[in-house]
């Protein structure tokens, strides 16, 4: 890590304290940060460059997006002067400014892909859907146990729900999508299901009370999460103990446009990237499986994952 005098010498430009004033809230794209700062690009990179080799801040590849968080947590000497150089700037008009445009950014991120789930909404079962295969749902059903509590994370229409309903005590989907918790919920009652309701609601933020369900899924809807870690730790949350996660999801790809046709936020998950996200939240007994490939291009792999509280 760099010393105290080059991290004082990094803190002591006012735009790279704004820079890592917000990254102490929220990993950003530089196209983010360029819109909340209202500077230009090579302005931004550069003072990025220069947090970087201090060892300030870290980068992550996203497709052709690379996004930038703190990197000061292993360094108590490097934590504390930030911490010192944000608490002298923080009642300042320019932060103040940059955390309200902050906000703004994160909901249009969120506004975005609900803009995408509401569109779709009443016709998502019957176009093409990346992973969702009949292959994958069947490995998916064998995991299920009869009269429980399920929740069904980021269910969109709830076409899996409503097959759930039929055996288990009780069904909750929960998503963002208002259209989308609209339609599911005039489905359910068009086919007579008093045991299967629909809540708005984020992953990353379930508005159900902690210990309050017997299976939790996450069914191709981690791949949607700005936080993914924090939608399997909600899932934790919620479940009893001895309770179950499943998450049926895309194995990592490199197919960009998915972002774009489906208002995917990640382009799938590694085995290993999914594995630690449920040892992380607490997990026990977790297991991570390819259980399908897409013949056609560009050929998406379809991975079931799951653990026990």
């Amino acid at each position: 890590m760099a010393d105290s005098w080059e991290t004082l010498k990094l803190l002591s430009d006012s735009t790279r304290v704004r820079i890592l004033a917000l990254l102490m809230d929220e990993e950003l794209s530089v196209a983010e940060l360029q819109e909340v700062l209202d500077m230009g690009q090579s302005r931004i990179s550069s003072h990025l460059g220069l947090l970087r080799q201090g060892e300030l801040v870290k980068d992550r590849r996203e497709g052709k997006k690379t996004f930038y968080a703190l990197n000061a947590g292993n360094n108590s000497v490097a934590s504390a002067l930030l911490k010192a150089a944000y608490a002298s700037v923080e009642k300042t008009e320019e932060v103040a400014n940059d955390r309200a445009n902050l906000k703004r950014i994160l909901e249009k991120r969120k506004q975005k892909s609900e803009q995408y789930f509401n569109s779709v909404a009443g016709r998502l079962g019957k176009n093409y859907c990346p992973g969702r295969s009949w292959e994958a749902i069947g490995h998916f059903l064998l995991h299920l146990t009869p009269k429980i509590k399920i929740a069904d994370l980021g269910a969109g229409e709830g076409l899996i729900s409503q097959l759930l309903a039929n055996r288990a005590e009780s069904v909750v989907c929960v998503d963002n999508s208002p259209r989308m918790v609209e339609f599911g919920s005039e489905l359910a009652e068009k086919n007579g299901f008093t045991n299967l309701s629909y809540k708005l609601g984020d992953i990353e933020k379930v508005p159900l009370k902690e210990k309050s369900v017997d299976l939790a899924l996450l069914s191709q809807a981690l791949h949607h999460a700005q936080h993914p870690q924090t939608a399997v730790e909600e899932a934790y949350r919620i479940l009893k103990p001895g309770g179950q996660l499943i998450i049926l999801d895309l194995l990592e790809h490199q197919f960009e446009k998915a972002r774009e046709l489906y208002a995917d936020v990640w382009l799938g998950f590694s085995e290993n990237t999914l594995y630690q996200y449920l040892k992380s939240a607490g997990f026990r007994q977790a297991k991570v499986d390819v259980v399908a490939k897409e013949e056609q291009e560009p050929n998406f792999e379809t991975v079931l994952a799951s653990g026990v509280k």
